[in-house]
């Protein structure tokens, strides 16, 4: 099996070779990168390229590593017998399968993603190294244990909030997804809108990193944002010279899209405030 760009996303070379010699190694690919750069995109990705289902792991403040695995559900149990229902006489009437035992009793390969690791506990990465090492877990309260029976390619997400502990690290295959330059954002956006016209491509990306490379921005704009604007402008049907940025801002068009903190807007503002007295 091996991983490679599909019609709807562009996988760079080095980012193809990360995926498939995590899948070489039968170890997980942990993928860390801006927001907005196509991380969880890639599983689903991943999945298109090899033909393989996905189990989807989206991961909160809240969830604890045993929710992957199962959670016993011992207050229905204990109404259920209360009310003399006979189901309390099978516990695992009240076991609940997490993603993690969906993946490794699935009759075929599947594509697991554990994505947003950082946003739970820093336990939370080491309370699954057992699991993710062995692709097995004991269910205590049936006594069985759970094996993979095809051992599943992971991909684990990051958005480098918090530090991963080093024996997590170990167990897995690492890639950074650089933001893509300017070459590669015209092939995603040639995917995306294969009959945008070259002048309004060439000003929108040329405007588009000029605001990324702003010193100060507290949040840079990422790839699913420039698609969104791209979007509008085209909507709006705008031509190369309606993106001039000019006024009192030097906001560009639609900037609702690129700019999400009312930080960056006044950002913007002072420049063009700066701007103008210097030319005076």
């Amino acid at each position: 099996m091996k991983f490679q760009s599909t019609e709807t996303y562009v996988a760079p070379t080095d980012l193809t070779v990360a995926v498939n010699a995590a899948v070489a190694l039968e170890r997980p690919l942990l993928v860390k990168g801006e927001p907005g750069t196509g991380k969880t995109e890639l599983a689903r990705q991943v999945a298109a390229s090899l033909g393989l289902p996905m189990v989807e792991w989206n991961i909160k403040s809240t969830t604890k590593a045993q929710q992957g695995l199962y959670e016993y559900d011992a207050v229905s149990r204990l109404r259920d017998s209360q009310l003399g229902d006979a189901r309390v006489n099978d516990v695992k009437n009240y076991i609940r399968k997490g993603k993690l035992w969906q993946a490794f009793e699935a009759p075929g390969k599947v594509v697991l993603l554990i994505d947003e690791i950082d946003k739970a506990d820093i336990e939370f990465p080491n309370d699954l190294l057992q699991e993710l090492d062995k692709m097995e877990f004991h269910v205590y309260e049936t006594g069985e244990t759970i094996r993979a029976t095809h051992r599943p390619v992971i991909i684990i997400t990051s958005n480098n909030e918090k530090e991963l502990p080093d024996a997590f690290l170990r167990r897995c295959f690492f890639h950074y997804i650089r933001f893509p330059d300017a070459d590669v954002m015209r092939q995603i956006v040639a995917v995306h809108f294969p009959g945008i016209k070259e002048a309004l491509l060439a000003t929108a990306l040329t405007q588009f990193y000029e605001i990324r490379e702003t010193p100060g921005l507290k949040k840079k704009p990422s790839t699913s944002e420039v698609l969104d604007w791209l979007k509008l402008l085209l909507a709006e049907d705008l031509a190369p010279e309606d993106l001039a940025r000019e006024g009192a801002s030097l906001l560009p068009k639609l900037h609702g899209a690129l700019l999400k903190n009312e930080q960056d807007v006044h950002l913007f503002e002072r420049l063009a405030f700066m701007a103008r007295r210097q030319s005076r």
